[in-house]
């Protein structure tokens, strides 16, 4: 049985909004709490990437 965590930003009292990650076999699986049945396998350092660009964005949004 996958164990999913989400995330400390995620938002929403019932959890209904959250961004959620978990280990798979093979690779690090993602998913989103409104749909968890679409879940995105990536490598660590497509992960690490991701969250690079995210934070990116939201630091340019701040400015």
């Amino acid at each position: 049985m996958i164990q999913w965590q989400k995330s400390t930003f995620s938002s929403g009292s019932d959890g209904s909004s959250c961004v959620e990650l978990a280990c798979g076999d093979a690779s690090l699986l993602l998913r989103e709490s409104d749909d968890p049945t679409r879940i995105i396998p990536l490598t660590p350092t497509t992960l690490a990437a991701l969250l690079h660009r995210i934070g990116r964005s939201a630091s340019a949004r701040d400015h």
